[in-house]
């Protein structure tokens, strides 16, 4: 979350007052500081913030760290390239996570940069490119082996999944899905090991590797993740199933055993996700989506196994309904709440499964930052759907709903209409069309951008689609579409024509983008479009900032 420059100020006074910590380093930092270093400090600092129970820790730029003054830092003064630091720590730490946020404060004396460092997860010590970090005073040191086991253990005696099962071998475990663990492994650590290599490690390197044994010991997570169908008696008497169960009209059930890292899919497969017409009476505003995105069916359904508590006996249980899907795991809701995480700003410090979902992090099934519930927010968003739904009226188990389904047609109407709502507004109005009271203040917020109409508590989403218009000409030229279709647009081009310089790609656009904006407005547009193309990886720059010659990345 963004923070004030004068709550910046009054951050920078407190941490330069409290001086150098374990949790806490100050740099001067030109503008050529190596990201090795920075990563360096990004691990150390994490997992002295793990041991010393802090929620945080803070790399600062811009501060003499022996005058304690203010001198001021061009450390990437680009606010784009700053960012970018955060994915180049994503890319190279293990389990893979980065800065909660970089802030920037404009000090008379100078620029400072603030590093936002979540404290490692529990049980799970964060290293930088294989090497795990600690301070020793206000110097970078190597994680000692006491610390290490510390952090480790923080779960490990209450861990179920990080227990050894007995007897077992590599032999229990299915090779679809060893193949399969190797690709995913492969594609996260692109960047780190060619993907050749990691097919030719030795069966046990590559689990330890991937976090799946124990100096080369199978795990219940191992059996769980990859192991044989007729492996599940390993686990036994905890169950490892999920179950997808039809309701309606018709009904119909079928039960998915071990390997969890391919039946995830299989389950899916079984999920009727049919595309749908969006308010097919309203010409303008027709569009078609599927019933269900499958990014937000496997992050709740892989959300489902991290977070089960199968030491309960129980199973994962998929309910599918006409109008929506409900997923319930055994186990309350371990850190926080459900409304803690969705706007991504949330990490949590422990995992009921950590060992569990450590692996799973390595295997690209889930991400540890607590990011999940906020993308699955996200992404009913995108579609024009409602918020997903928690309940947790059992304290020993979570049920989630995923609409598949318009509740309010003048919700799904305003997401189509207005595609740039924060989502803190697109929450607030799911909860006045699900009738769910709302602060006093968003609903000035709302009704002062014309959003909601009616009294509190009879609060509706305006009916009202879009200001007056001449006519419906007008407002099909003034709708803005989604940036997914620009995009498209770039990259058929580049398949086309190979490559295109700023120029030709202003020349495809700027005719199509909304009238709404202005020419600088739609410049601007153009070049965030490329910014994400390219930070997708999907697009590169083959020629200069001033001249840029844009081609297909792959």
């Amino acid at each position: 979350m963004e923070m004030s420059q004068p709550k910046l100020q009054k951050l920078l006074d407190h941490l330069v007052a409290s001086w150098e910590n374990e949790v806490v380093e100050f740099k001067q930092a030109g503008k050529d500081y190596p990201t090795d270093k920075i990563g360096e400090y990004f691990s150390a600092l994490a997992n002295e913030a793990n041991l010393r129970n802090q929620e945080r820790a803070w790399l600062v730029f811009g501060v003499n760290n022996k005058s304690r003054q203010i001198v001021g830092s061009d450390y990437r003064l680009n606010p784009e390239r700053l960012q970018s630091t955060k994915m180049q720590i994503a890319e190279n730490t293990e389990p893979s996570v980065t800065f909660r946020n970089i802030h920037q404060l404009r000090n008379s004396k100078g620029r400072v940069v603030l590093f936002e460092i979540p404290a490692a997860p529990r049980g799970m010590p964060i290293a930088w490119k294989g090497h795990y970090y600690a301070r020793a005073g206000e110097s970078l040191t190597h994680l000692g082996l006491d610390k290490l086991d510390e952090i480790r253990q923080q779960t490990m005696a209450g861990d179920w999944s990080a227990r050894l099962v007995a007897d077992a071998t590599f032999s229990h475990l299915d090779e679809g899905a060893l193949q399969k663990a190797r690709e995913s492994f492969a594609r996260k650590y692109a960047n780190r090991f060619p993907a050749e290599e990691v097919m030719a490690w030795p069966l046990a390197t590559f689990l330890d590797r991937a976090k799946l044994t124990q100096d080369g010991k199978i795990t219940r997570a191992a059996i769980l993740l990859l192991g044989r169908p007729e492996s599940a008696y390993l686990l036994s008497p905890h169950p490892a199933q999920m179950t997808w169960k039809l309701e309606g009209p018709e009904r119909a059930y079928e039960h998915f055993g071990p390997p969890f890292l391919l039946n995830t899919t299989r389950l899916y497969r079984r999920i009727r996700n049919i595309q749908l017409r969006l308010l097919p009476d309203e010409a303008l505003f027709a569009v078609e989506v599927s019933k269900y995105d499958q990014k937000v069916v496997f992050e709740a359904l892989h959300n489902c196994i991290a977070h089960q508590d199968y030491s309960r006996n129980g199973r994962i249980l998929v309910t599918e309904l006409p109008d929506k899907l409900i997923f319930a795991n055994e186990g309350g809701f371990f850190e926080g709440k459900p409304e803690d995480y969705v706007t991504g700003d949330k990490t949590p410090h422990r995992y009921r499964n950590a060992f569990l979902a450590q692996a799973m992090a390595e295997l690209n099934m889930i991400d540890t930052m607590g990011y999940g519930i906020y993308s699955m927010h996200l992404g009913q968003a995108r579609r024009y759907f409602p918020m997903p739904d928690y309940e947790l009226g059992e304290p020993a188990a979570v049920k989630m709903t995923v609409y598949g389904s318009v509740v309010d047609p003048a919700y799904s109407r305003l997401l189509i209409q207005k595609t740039d709502l924060p989502l803190d507004e697109i929450l607030a109005l799911d909860r006045v069309q699900k009738r769910l009271p709302i602060s006093d203040d968003m609903i000035r917020r709302l009704r002062r951008d014309g959003l909601i109409e009616g009294r509190k508590p009879n609060l509706h989403v305006s009916a009202t689609v879009a200001k007056v218009t001449a006519s419906k000409i007008d407002y099909i030229w003034t709708r803005a579409q989604d940036d997914d279709y620009y995009c498209k647009l770039i990259t058929d081009y580049l398949k086309k024509f190979g490559r295109a310089t700023r120029g030709e790609i202003d020349k495809l656009l700027l005719n199509k983008l909304s009238d709404a904006l202005g020419q600088e407005q739609k410049k601007k547009k153009v070049g965030n479009l490329l910014t994400k193309l390219r930070r997708s990886k999907m697009i590169r720059n083959d020629g200069t900032r001033a001249k840029p010659k844009w081609v297909l990345a792959e």
